[in-house]
């Protein structure tokens, strides 16, 4: 499951301000083993993060058909159970990949989401979607992709970027091809078709650096906003007259558009920096969000789509992997000149647990935001103030990673 892990002496080791120092030796960063852990991490992406990314076709039909009388914002907390517990059971997943659980813990959600899509098919009323739907299908998307992102880190150093962004276009595939798939089969066959742990497995890691605790906000406060567009841009389409046999595409659009986005993303962290990188584009995606109200016709929907897609891709594909900058990691040593000086800590058996308290925050707002979107929808008839609410959450996360980065750095410039 990892490499071999060696201790290095790092003792007379030299760090040049604001460069972070490397030791490759104890990685893979290749081979047959490690290209098919890759291509394995795909696939989870594809059938976890593409499902969930789905959910604004299920909104759409959901609203019209099956829960027609049932208030819009109620029917998005089916979509934002899932996008939370995508995250949310990251500390507890994450400690027990971190304690040699991977297998069982894998095995067991699988099983869990085939089960729980089965069972979709067979729900009628507004409580079984969300607890097959909402809760069964998010717990075990969260229980498959928090331990597939954290196996990374132990066989990738110096393409790391690379493997997380291939990895990270399986959900792109998935969020492309099951929209479509879905919207064409339900109208054919009908929505038919688609023991005691040690305690220490719920210790929580502390907060101990200040940019890795504005970090955590700016992920909070960026998802209270970012899958807003994603689950309301079909609705908002039909709103505006658009055919709905043409506006569920946006959905798929916009995760096409994503899948050359996190490759992209991969490549220019790796030479520039992976915050460096997602700050830009993030920012991007917040004037994206407070433009898309008032995209009114199909062309201007096609390139909200396009342009969101690509730009919410950088923030979601490199969100992760901060993490292993803000900590030393003994099976590939990883310093950065400001944060050495005040302690360091952790290593690879650890690595698990960071991710997910990272992840446990950034469900929070994974939770709350499509809700609260939907209940400013009905409150206002319109989508205007949606948009102006979401984009400005986002700038929020964008602002609190600057400091993060300021924090990092002690400065404007660097590499990060």
């Amino acid at each position: 499951m990892s490499a071999p892990i060696d201790e290095k002496d790092d003792s007379d080791a030299t760090v040049d301000e604001h460069v972070p120092v490397h030791d490759y030796s104890d990685f893979p960063d290749g081979g047959l083993r490690a290209w098919l852990v890759v291509t394995g991490a795909m696939c989870n992406t594809f059938t976890t993060f593409g499902y969930v990314n789905s959910w604004g076709v299920f909104q759409s039909y959901y609203q019209s058909d099956i829960l027609k009388d049932t208030p819009p914002s109620n029917i998005a907390w089916i979509g934002s159970v899932q996008y939370s517990l995508v995250f949310l059971p990251g500390l507890f997943a994450g400690r027990l990949f971190d304690l040699g659980y991977f297998r069982p813990l894998l095995l067991g959600c699988s099983a869990l989401l085939v089960i729980a899509t089965f069972l979709v098919a067979e729900c009628h009323e507004y409580w079984q979607f969300l607890l097959c739907q909402g809760f069964a299908v998010g717990l075990a998307c969260g229980g498959i992709m928090n331990p597939t992102m954290a196996v990374i880190a132990h066989w990738f150093k110096r393409r790391r970027g690379l493997a997380m962004g291939l990895m990270a276009m399986g959900s792109s595939f998935g969020g492309t091809l099951i929209p479509i798939a879905a919207r064409n089969l339900i109208p054919k066959v009908g929505a038919d078709s688609p023991q005691s742990l040690p305690r220490r497995a719920l210790q929580p890691p502390c907060l101990p650096l200040p940019a890795f605790s504005f970090y955590c906000a700016s992920t909070f406060a960026s998802f209270l906003g970012i899958y807003t567009v994603l689950t309301y841009i079909d609705v908002s389409a039909v709103s505006h007259g658009i055919d709905e046999n043409f506006s569920f595409y946006l959905v798929s659009i916009a995760n096409a558009s994503s899948g050359l986005g996190r490759y992209c993303a991969g490549m220019l962290a790796d030479r520039v920096g992976p915050m460096n990188v997602m700050i830009p584009f993030t920012t991007v995606a917040a004037v994206t969000t407070f433009a898309w109200p008032f995209a009114v016709n199909k062309g201007g929907l096609i390139a909200i789509a396009l342009v969101y897609g690509y730009d919410t891709s950088f923030l979601i594909r490199l969100i992760l992997v901060l993490i292993l900058l803000f900590w030393k990691i003994r099976i590939g040593i990883v310093r950065v000149a400001a944060i050495q000086p005040v302690m360091e800590f952790g290593d690879a058996s650890d690595v698990g647990r960071r991710v997910g308290m990272m992840m446990s925050i950034l469900a929070l707002g994974a939770l709350a935001g499509p809700p609260i979107s939907g209940a400013i929808n009905t409150g206002t008839g319109g989508f205007e103030a949606v948009g102006y609410y979401a984009g400005s959450a986002v700038l929020v996360g964008v602002g609190l990673m600057v400091v993060s980065r300021y924090f990092v750095l002690k400065g404007l410039y660097g590499k990060f």
